[in-house]
């Protein structure tokens, strides 16, 4: 137990004073996710990639074409355990972090965990995914690290896992903490409409995510027990303290990348659609304006903010929102690759680092 204690505080020191780089490794480096982490941290200025883990042999060189990492190890996923890096992060599926997390934490580690296994700590587990969690205590210690929502005292020195949030949640989140805050929606009429482009699904052989099945489609799934809906209702209560019961569908776009998130909601009676708008853009600046990843406004100020393009390729979240004839309307973005997952992650390590949220993520301009 000592030993694993003093391994714990050495990685902290090191990771709380980023002289140096600090080597990480990415298990699941052939995903979509995976791929995303890697290209952040090759040029993340405190981040070293010191190997990358797969389900199966493969080459960096080949998956993102330079010659230039054809030094850094390339593994199979069983080869986990003989890592020398300081922080793993988990680009796999749940079942697989649920296995790796809890062996990786005792040996010394740092992980950031982009699975579901370690995110949902009120709710039962095997309702929302095909297993049951064992690592109870590991379970209740998880910072879950959604920005800006994360305290800084989440990241104390007796911590190991981070478990980052899942991207509908993240983009749902982000529309409903603000609203829920401002007092002026009745919690009871929210309805969620989601939709997420195909990488969402991850990179595997499914014949509803080939292109010809996709194209020109737009198909809701997972009706009505999507595995993000319990953490989206986890997440607000932990911002807001209020447990909220709405309707969440999602679906399924023909493009490659990027999701939003529609919230619908009436607002509480006795209370005009202008009193209400003043008070909900003062909730989302209260919390938003000084956010380097969030943008937002009303529809009427910054009709931008509703493009889906707009965010594909960066770190960004863009938020705005609308009240007409005592309704509320609030559209969010984010790239579900990289709010959605992989950037998210790396503001979680630069939290670690005790360093700007931004740090390495300046270079994501968008997709052209």
């Amino acid at each position: 137990m000592h030993n694993n204690e003093d391994q714990q505080a050495a990685v902290l020191s090191t990771l709380s004073s980023p002289q140096r780089a600090v080597s990480c490794a990415v298990v699941g480096a052939r995903g979509y996710a995976g791929l995303e982490l890697i290209r952040i941290l090759l040029m993340h200025p405190f981040a070293k990639i010191t190997e990358c883990y797969a389900t199966r042999a493969f080459s960096l060189v080949e998956e993102l074409g330079d010659s230039s990492l054809a030094s850094i190890p390339c593994l199979t996923e069983s080869e986990i355990k003989n890592s020398k890096a300081e922080v793993v992060f988990l680009a796999t599926p749940a079942e697989v972090s649920l296995e790796l997390a809890p062996e990786l934490i005792a040996q010394g580690k740092k992980v950031i965990d982009l699975s579901g296994a370690f995110r949902l700590k009120t709710h039962v587990i095997n309702e929302w995914y095909p297993f049951l969690n064992p690592h109870t205590a590991l379970l209740q210690k998880a910072t879950y690290g959604l920005w800006p929502f994360v305290q800084a005292e989440d990241f104390s020195q007796n911590m190991s896992l981070v478990a980052n949030p899942g991207c509908y949640a993240t983009a749902a989140a982000l529309a409903l903490i603000p609203a829920v805050k401002s007092g002026v929606v009745d919690l009871n009429s929210f309805v969620l409409d989601g939709k997420s482009g195909a990488t969402g699904a991850g990179r595997k052989a499914s014949e509803n995510i080939l292109f010809s099945e996709v194209d020109s489609d737009c198909s809701p799934y997972k009706i009505g027990k999507h595995q993000h809906y319990p953490e989206i209702v986890e997440s607000v209560a932990r911002a807001t303290g209020k447990n909220l019961d709405f309707i969440f569908t999602t679906h399924l776009l023909p493009v490659r990348r990027g999701l939003s998130v529609s919230v619908y909601a009436r607002l509480q009676s006795k209370i005009s659609d202008t009193e209400a708008l003043d008070i909900l853009t003062k909730s989302f600046s209260d919390i938003y304006a000084n956010d380097p990843h969030v943008q937002f406004g009303t529809i009427e100020t910054r009709p931008s903010l509703l493009s889906l393009k707009k965010v594909v390729g960066t770190p960004r979240a863009h938020v705005s929102f609308s009240v007409k004839e005592g309704k509320v309307y609030i559209f969010s973005m984010i790239d579900n690759l990289l709010k959605g997952a992989a950037s998210q992650a790396v503001e979680n390590f630069n939290a670690w680092m005790d360093a700007p949220r931004t740090t390495g993520l300046t270079q994501l301009r968008g997709l052209s």
